[in-house]
């Protein structure tokens, strides 16, 4: 393939433009006869001559490769490709990292990113640098991880021209260093490491031109680790500090901050010893005209600048002198000079700034005034004392000022390295050196000399390191290569530092007496010339050029030499010597080898020391070769940083500025050593997969990829220089996959018109047949149309022919009609005139017959009446004598009393109600009449006194008439005082009661209206409670946010301080290992040790997959027993309905499974319920075992046996009269106590009717048994004393028979009746059973009800809810089953054994008289194996009788159950005995088979215990133990999940039984009344339940971090690359995707992804099965789960955010899918519903995005969609987003821009929008909700297992 090839139609090419330096165009034609027509991207047109074909312009990469994350990935490599590519990745993806082979390039993006977060720090954690997209962390954990891996040291090299974020780089790869060497916090060095950055940057850095905060020295800083990789020290060395910045700065620049931090400081009131003022107050401060820097706050940072000098140990003392220094070089450069007479200068004896400047250095005042205008010349043993002009004066000041500034600089640095330095010595570092870029200005002196050559030495070591990596892939693959020529600037070098070069020639002119710069550019033309690097200007002499790597820059030869020799006066630094201030003296008296390496020379007195000073270029060079030689020792890694554009605007890229940077920087010299070799590299599988389209499919051999990709190959390109087959990977040259593409391109293009060719072919076939058939279908219907026309023709026609012959018949019918109509109505007239006279004839004769008839019946009528009223007068008069008569006889009888009483009997009580309402209306009308007659009196007084009163008036003339009368009147009165003192004592007597019953009123109102005033306030402390509730409501929901809060960082607070003890107990055994040697010491947390039991993992119990929800246990043996697991658990299916309350089936052995998620209900009732059916039926064998026996048996009893059962039989037949009476007594209470039940009381009326027959029956069948008894025992002793032993002839007649006979038909009839009471009872035993069936009914809709209402209440306790309304559906259940009325709760255990018993009894009784019955119609044996007991025997369930060897039923001797307190009772010496078997030596395995928290139920009933006997010192031993103990477990197992899970349920066990059993009324809700009494009564425990409650927390956050750790390799592979839709693949091909995994992480195996979605699912299976194994509260399950979900969506996100080659549709999908089978785990264990499944919320979203239309019309509803993740993580995603195919369009920066400013709203309201990634380390605050248990502490045994002899049950 030649490359004329390439230039067709269509291609798109560079072509190099002044402006753009390259631009994009397009050929219009095919490249012929030298010429190239292209069109650009405006649509102008231009043909290109080019010589030969190597001057073609170079081609455009496809749009596949655009925005790669490494260049040495593009096809095509050169200049306009990487310049394009960084160009696209900065301003369309905003991405600012991008990799160029081993080299990082950074872009400054002149804004905040929100990258370098501690998530962004785990994200990179254990990653390589081809897994994740390019960023600094990546470089930093490439060489963290090599220098663990390699244990090699390490450098990371970050250079760039000023404003490029060298520092900024610097700084976040120490950061990512300081984080991941130690813990999850910072380390007290690692905080000093990071605080030095401020000190360094405000006495380092400087405001520029092109960067606001550049740094004006070269530091490179070796960070020390120690054998466990974390930081233990550091080492800094600096380069060449930017002196002649302290006296001048260039226009738009500034000064170092920390001057103007110290003016800032000044101006707020602070060091006004320091006399500083306004910056612009400041020679040195104000020549740059640009003191602020927007967005930096000066005083804020000095504020910055103090806490770090405070933290690297500088004292507020120290850091006064520093300020001091510092203020005096600023008020030294305000000394003003002025001329003296000649050439002198002098100083002003009233200067201000020197008497400060004296001051604050504590140096003399007149000292310092004459050596800064002198200086002192020695000539051989004379001395003078020559004066400066003005201009050597400013010059000495100047020096002075920068010498002074560089001497404390260097202390500074020395400081912080004594800071940094460790104890021991490290064990390795990494370096980062953070170094000035190549620069070149219109002007360049010393310093642009000395950086340039520091940059040709890192270049030179960069150039060899690449070629270096490349031969050994070239070697490792066994490729053959030729040698690969690059640029080698060694010639350069050896000009500026050879023999007789630049340095060299500098340092003889520096010793010359007279030297001067033009003398030694001079030097320089005529030594020089001879190198090719150098070179003189055409027109300059005072300038001299070097080519170096980067370009040629002129350098003016001025201020070199002074430069070099960095002169200051020595008299000037002996005044500094005798300073008062010890820093200022120390800075100036230090020995040589403390001093740093940046030196300046001291003007000497004498000769001798003259030659022993080092230059500035000697040292630098010195210095420089030490780093090299450091460098060279390490793996170098490297960054180089580009500046965009010099306006400092954000994501702004100026291509003619980058291109210098890429020049200058050595990345295009990286990709022109990649582009030399074979810089595209596939591994067979990977090409194949992509160019599986290139090949036929008998060219495929599954069994060898490579020759298969041979023969792929060998179609395409025919030069066999184009490519290189390696072991693992094939090797392209530059441009050969490009070419590759394009014929896979045009193949699937002709694929695509093929297919399309087919497709129109069908669908234009389909078309004519469609038009054919319809064509066919026309023509039938319309020859059908015309056949029906046709016929519809005839048919009209023949019925016309038919309309016609009935027209005509109609017609005649109707003339016919019309004819019989008028004939018949004729007729009709007739006949009724006829009728209608002889009508009336016959009505006439009809009235004269009526009326005759009322004539004669009204004569008949008078005569009647008048006989009628005759004999009534008659017999009214006989009747009137009679009734007389009578009359005299009754008044007769009316006058006897008799009666009287009998007529008025009736009236008496109403005649004397009568008379008593009479009296009574008579008082009242009495009362009625007295108030009247007052009333009329009352107006007459009135009256009267209105007349005196008139008369009063009319009679104002008669005063002194009236005055004489008065007068007499009083004598009357005087006479008549006596009378009237009564009278008065009766007014006052009477005034004593009104005012008594005013008062008495006054006091009724008063009452009245407090009641009033009472209501009114009651009301209003209604409406206020009303208001305070509401109020209170608002308050405790904002009070459980804040509990929320705070408990989340309180937990936050907890685990960091478990972390710090944890870490101090390590920091302790490491202290004890290195001081107490190998000496072992046993503690009680490996005390577990001894008993040699190892802590391997927990195995289930039965490990089926199929049946994971229910665990299986057999018959349970008391709750502590190794198989009671029946306790923990109880599977729906098998409450308290199924349960066969009539009859128990036999031999009944099923395993009761329970489910593990499910939540327990009401636990203790079903425990002993069960416990009883087990118990009854055990007994039911027993009892039918020894029935068997007893009808087996055939030995009679002896006479003394006989007398034995009689005399029993009698003693119980009293016991079962006493009990009878006392369960009547039983009945007729419970059914007393509910009367209003009619259920209860037709239950116990037919209970009484069926006990009255029973009785009635026993009593018959009694009698009879004895009667026939007693006939024959009579029978018996007869014969045997008549007969002897021939007793047959007894029954010589029969009659034994007979009689036999008439018994057998009473045994009939009583069996009939028998019979006959059963079926009764088993009628209403259906009837039962239909209730109990239509109460499960009931209750199981109650329960769904129960459900719906927990579901959408969403309550805060929905476990209480539930378990409250379990227990009342509960006790329904059981009233229902036993159909009687419950007495208190606490009874009801006691009722249901008490009808358990009874009916025990009577089902045994009725088995009895079954038997007898049957036995009384068998033979005399079976008959006579029951005598002596009517009931055959002993009653079973009181004597216990077991068969001997000899046949003898002996009694069996049974144990009285007795009642326990639940507390075990121990000795105190016996303590930690307990504590180590329950704690230390407890192995999950052995636990996982006892009942759920036995351990903590144990410990709690030894608590109880202390409590009982009010021990205090006992209990708070006990609790300490425990907690120690727990903890000291944990410390040992960490790492084991079973460990951890086991005593984290316990632990929460212990710490709901503590509050259960406290006493307060909050946790006594669901307690019953033994519980209650159960509670602690001497002990308030609190403080140890928060103990227990911190403990937890800590547990929990080791269960989830351990479940975090096992997760998280799996994370990645299973949701991101495991790829479970065949045929859609979404791994983007490796040659593809830039670069590969660095070598040293080959090694790994990671977990394949096809089975990472298994392994993962595998992995929570696991976790579920063993949180539910241990007894774990559900609610806590769901937390765990919750959380390990977000991790796993942090994770995935943040992986995928940092992924490009994720980015496009097709994993979209995959990732989808393989999160639908999270969601699917969630449902299948019941998870779905407490929302877990929501914290995977953003990654699903993610996914959602990649697969989502990316047009206009979709912004809306994409907003919508992506509402969990975050306005940076959308844009993220979106400007990630690349497709997999170059058929696929991609995302255009319009729509990525519509969907920010749409988004714009929502991130108003939105928090941490900086953030880009998710938290990681972000834990949800864990809530361990009361639990309480419903285990009766007095059923708890202890298993024989734990040997646990020392604790007895109390």
């Amino acid at each position: 393939m030649s490359v004329r090839e390439l230039y067709v139609k269509g291609a798109r090419v560079w072509i190099p433009d002044p402006d753009q330096v390259w631009r994009c165009a397009e050929l219009t034609k095919d490249y012929k006869n030298n010429i190239v027509a292209v069109v650009y991207d405006d649509a102008q047109t231009e043909d290109l001559v080019v010589k030969n074909d190597e001057e073609l312009p170079p081609l455009r990469n496809p749009d596949i490769l655009i925005g790669e994350n490494d260049l040495t990935s593009l096809s095509y490599l050169h200049e306009p490709a990487v310049l394009y590519n960084l160009q696209v990745r900065f301003c369309n993806q905003n991405a600012i990292y991008t990799y160029c082979g081993i080299v990082l390039v950074a872009i400054n993006p002149y804004d905040e990113m929100p990258i370098y977060g501690p998530d962004t720090i785990s994200a990179y954690r254990g990653h390589s640098m081809g897994d994740l997209d390019p960023h600094i962390f990546a470089v930093a954990e490439e060489a963290f991880t090599q220098m663990e891996r390699e244990n090699k040291d390490q450098s990371i090299i970050v250079s760039g021209e000023s404003g490029a974020g060298k520092t900024v780089s610097a700084k976040y790869a120490m950061r990512y260093f300081a984080t991941i060497s130690g813990s999850d916090s910072e380390t007290q060095i690692e905080k000093k490491i990071l605080a030095s950055n401020p000190i360094m940057e405000a006495i380092g850095n400087a405001k520029t031109t092109r960067n606001d905060n550049s740094s004006r020295f070269g530091k490179y800083i070796e960070l020390d680790f120690t054998p466990s990789y974390s930081i233990m020290g550091a080492n800094m060395r600096t380069y060449l500090l930017e002196k002649s910045r302290v006296v001048f700065q260039a226009p738009d620049e500034r000064n170092y901050h920390i001057f103007y931090q110290l003016c800032s400081a000044a101006e707020q009131g602070k060091l006004p010893h320091l006399k500083l003022s306004h910056q612009d107050n400041f020679h040195y401060l104000k020549q740059g005209s640009s003191p602020h820097i927007d967005g930096v706050d000066d005083a804020e940072d000095f504020i910055e600048t103090c806490k770090a000098f405070s933290l690297l140990g500088i004292n507020e003392g120290m850091q006064e002198q520093i300020f001091r220094i510092l203020a005096g070089i600023l008020h030294l450069g305000n000394v003003v000079l002025e001329e003296g007479n000649g050439d002198s200068s002098a100083i002003s004896t009233g200067d201000k700034s020197l008497k400060t400047v004296s001051e604050l250095l504590g140096i003399d005042l007149e000292d310092i005034r004459k050596w800064l205008c002198n200086r002192k010349i020695v000539s051989g043993r004379e001395v003078f004392t020559k004066p400066m002009t003005l201009t050597e004066a400013v010059f000495s000041r100047d020096a002075l000022s920068k010498h002074i500034y560089a001497k404390l600089f260097d202390w500074i640095v020395t400081q912080i390295n004594k800071c940094f330095a460790a104890k021991a010595k490290p064990y390795r570092f990494i370096g980062v050196l953070d170094i000035y870029g190549f620069e070149t200005f219109e002007i360049n002196s010393f310093e642009q000399f000395c950086i340039n050559y520091a940059n040709e030495k890192l270049q030179q070591q960069f150039n060899q390191h690449v070629f270096k990596l490349e031969q050994e892939e070239y070697v490792k693959e066994q490729i053959e290569w030729e040698f690969i020529n690059f640029y080698d600037n060694q010639p350069c070098i050896d000009l500026i530092e050879s023999k007789l070069g630049i340095l060299d020639l500098l340092d003889e002119e520096c010793r010359m007496p007279r030297g001067s710069d033009q003398s030694w550019v001079e030097k320089l033309y005529d030594k020089c010339k001879k190198w090719e690097h150098f070179s003189k200007p055409r027109l300059s002499n005072t300038s001299f050029l070097i080519a170096h790597f980067a370009d040629k820059v002129g350098y003016e030869c001025a201020g070199f030499l002074e430069k070099n020799r960095d002169t200051v006066s020595e008299e000037q630094i002996n005044i500094l010597k005798s300073s008062q201030i010890a820093l200022v003296h120390s800075l100036f008296t230090e020995k040589e080898k403390g001093a740093p390496p940046t030196k300046v020379k001291v003007l000497p007195t004498g000769s001798k020391s003259k030659q022993m000073k080092k230059t500035v270029g000697s040292q630098f060079r010195d210095s420089l070769n030490l780093l090299m030689m450091t460098l060279n020792s390490t793996t170098p890694h490297y960054v180089r940083c580009i500046k965009p554009n010099d306006e400092k605007m954000a994501f702004t890229f100026d291509p003619t500025r980058a291109i210098q940077q890429l020049r200058a920087c050595g990345v295009l010299e990286t990709v022109r050593i990649s582009a030399a070799g074979y810089p595209s590299r596939w591994t067979y599988n990977e090409f194949f997969c992509r160019y599986r389209v290139l090949c036929n499919s008998k060219d495929i051999k599954r069994n060898d990829m490579r020759l298969t990709c041979e023969k792929i190959i060998g179609n395409m390109i025919n030069d066999e220089d184009k490519f290189k087959f390696g072991r693992t990977k094939i090797f392209f040259r530059a441009g050969q996959v490009a070419y590759m593409e394009k014929l896979r391109a045009d193949r699937l293009s002709a694929c695509g018109v093929m297919i399309q060719k087919h497709v129109r072919m069908f669908l234009h076939r389909n078309r004519y047949r469609t038009m054919r058939k319809a064509a066919v279908t026309i023509q039938k219907y319309t020859r059908g149309l015309k056949a029906r026309r046709h016929v519809h023709h005839i048919r009209r026609t023949a019925a016309a022919i038919k309309i016609q012959a009935a027209i005509r018949g109609w017609v005649k019918r109707v003339q016919y009609k019309r004819l019989v109509y008028t004939v018949t109505q004729l007729q009709a007239h007739a006949r009724g005139a006829w009728a209608r006279e002889k009508y009336q004839h016959m009505r006439r004769v009809r009235a004269a017959i009526i009326i005759q008839k009322n004539v004669r019946m009204w004569q008949a009528v008078y005569h009647y009446k008048m006989a009628m009223r005759g004999m009534i007068t008659l017999q009214g008069l006989v009747r009137c004598f009679l009734a007389k008569k009578q009359l005299k006889k009754l008044k007769i009888e009316a006058r006897s009393v008799e009666h009287q009483r009998k007529l008025n009997k009736g009236l008496e009580n109403k005649i004397i109600s009568l008379q008593q309402k009479l009296t009574e209306a008579k008082l009242e009308v009495g009362n009625v009449k007295t108030y009247k007659e007052e009333i009329v009196t009352l107006k007459e007084q009135l009256s009267e006194m209105k007349g005196v009163e008139t008369q009063l008036k009319n009679s104002s003339n008669r005063v002194s008439e009236l005055e004489a009368m008065v007068a007499k009147l009083t004598q009357e009165v005087e006479a008549e005082r006596g009378e009237k003192m009564d009278v008065l004592s009766e007014k006052e007597r009477a005034e004593k009661e009104n005012r008594e019953l005013v008062e008495k009123l006054n006091a009724e109102n008063a009452k009245l209206t407090e009641e009033l005033m009472n209501a009114k306030k009651e009301e209003a402390k209604k409406e206020g409670e009303e208001l305070l509730k509401r109020k209170y409501e608002a308050e405790k929901q904002q009070m459980i946010m804040e509990y929320s809060e705070e408990k989340s960082s309180y937990q936050r607070l907890l685990k960091e301080f478990n972390r710090l003890e944890q870490k101090n107990e390590q920091l302790e055994e490491q202290m004890a290992k290195m001081t107490g040697g190998n000496s072992h010491k046993r503690t009680a947390s490996n005390v577990s040790n001894l008993s040699g039991a190892s802590d391997a993992p927990t195995e289930l119990v039965r490990d089926d997959a199929s049946e994971f929800n229910s665990i299986i246990v057999d018959d349970d043996v008391g709750y502590g027993s190794v198989r009671s697991r029946a306790s923990e658990a109880s599977d729906n299916s098998r409450n308290l309905e199924s349960i066969d309350w009539g009859s128990p089936q036999k031999g009944d052995t099923s395993e009761i499974r329970i489910p593990v998620p499910e939540k327990v209900e009401d636990i203790t009732l079903v425990l002993q319920l069960q416990n009883k059916v087990r118990e009854l039926e055990k007994e039911r064998r027993t009892m039918a075992k020894r029935i068997d026996q007893l009808e087996n048996s055939s030995s009679p009893l002896d006479d003394s046996q006989h007398a034995q059962e009689l005399i029993r039989l009698q003693e119980l037949e009293m016991e079962n009269a006493k009990l009878k009476d006392d369960l009547n007594r039983l009945r007729k209470s419970i059914a007393d106590s509910e009367p209003q039940n009619n259920r209860i009381q037709e239950f116990m009326k037919q209970f009484e009717a069926l006990q009255d027959e029973l009785e009635r029956r026993r009593e018959e069948c009694i009698q009879l048994r004895t009667v026939l008894a007693n006939r024959a025992h009579d029978l018996r002793s007869l014969t045997q004393s008549s007969y002897g032993k021939d007793v047959d002839i007894v029954n010589e007649d029969g009659e034994l028979a007979i009689a036999y006979q008439t018994q057998k038909q009473v045994n009939r009839q009583l069996e009939d009746e028998l019979k006959s009471e059963k079926q009764r009872h088993r009628e209403a035993e259906t009837e039962y059973k239909s209730e109990l069936d239509r109460l499960r009914r009931d209750n199981d809709r109650q329960q769904k009800l129960l459900a719906q209402n927990l579901t959408k209440g969403g309550g805060s306790q929905p476990e209480t809810l539930l378990q409250s309304e379990i227990m009342r559906l509960t006790s329904e259940n059981l009233l229902a089953v036993n159909i009687r009325p419950l007495q208190p709760p606490q009874n009801l255990q006691g009722q249901v054994d008490n009808l358990t018993e009874q009916l025990k009894k009577y089902k045994r009784s009725l088995k009895a008289y079954a038997k007898k019955i049957k036995e009384s119609g068998g033979t005399g044996s079976k008959r006579s194996s029951t005598h002596g007991s009517p009931y055959g025997g002993d009653p079973p369930d009181l004597l216990d009788v077991a068969a001997t060897t000899e046949g003898e039923a002996m009694p069996v001797i049974r144990k009285k159950e007795r009642d326990y307190m639940g507390m075990f009772e121990y000795d105190r010496r016996e303590e930690m005995q307990i504590i180590r078997v329950l704690i230390y030596e407890l192995k999950p395995r052995v636990a996982v088979t006892f009942l759920p928290g036995l351990p903590a139920y144990i410990l709690f009933m030894c608590i109880r215990h202390t409590d009982h006997i009010n021990d205090d010192e006992k209990v708070r031993s006990l609790l300490n133990n425990i907690v120690n103990g727990v903890k000291r477990v944990i410390k040992k197992r960490h790492e084991d999940l079973d460990s951890t899970v086991l005593w984290l349920s316990n632990t929460l066990r212990l710490l709901h039984n503590l509050k259960q059993y406290s006493g307060d009324k909050a946790f006594q809700a669901e307690n019953t009344v033994k519980q209650n009494e159960q509670s602690l009564k001497n002990f308030d425990l609190s403080e140890y339940r928060q103990v227990l409650s911190d403990i937890a927390v800590w547990i929990y956050n080791g269960v989830i971090k351990l479940m975090e750790e096992k997760v998280q390799p799996l994370i990645v592979p299973s949701i991101l690359e495991h790829e479970a839709i065949a045929g859609l693949s979404g791994n983007k091909p490796g040659g593809m995707r830039g670069r590969a995994g660095s070598v040293a992480r080959e090694l790994e195996s990671p977990v394949e992804p096809q089975k990472a979605l298994d392994l993962l699912l595998k992995e929570m299976t696991q976790f579920y099965r063993t949180l539910a194994m241990f007894g774990t509260d559900p609610e806590l399950i769901t937390q765990v789960f919750r959380q390990i979900f977000y991790f796993i969506c942090a994770g995935s996100l943040n992986n995928l955010l940092l992924r490009k080659d994720m980015c496009h549709w097709s994993k979209g999908m995959q990732i989808r899918y393989n999160l639908s089978h999270l969601e699917q785990w969630t449902r299948d264990m019941r998870l779905h519903e407490a929302g877990v499944t929501d914290t995977l919320a953003p990654i699903i979203q993610a996914a959602q995005l990649l697969q989502a239309r990316k047009t206009d019309d979709d912004v809306n509803s994409i907003c919508d969609m992506c509402d969990k993740l975050s306005v940076s993580q959308i844009i993220k995603i979106l400007n990630l987003y690349t497709p997999a195919d170059e058929f696929e369009e991609r995302v255009p920066i319009s729509f990525i821009h519509k969907i920010q400013n749409k988004l714009q709203e929502r991130a108003e309201g939105e928090q941490a929008q900086a953030t880009l990634l998710m938290n990681t380390k972000f834990a949800f605050p864990v809530r361990f909700p009361f639990n309480p248990s419903s285990i009766h502490l007095e059923d708890i045994e202890l298993p024989e297992s734990l040997n646990l002899v020392m604790l007895k049950k109390v």
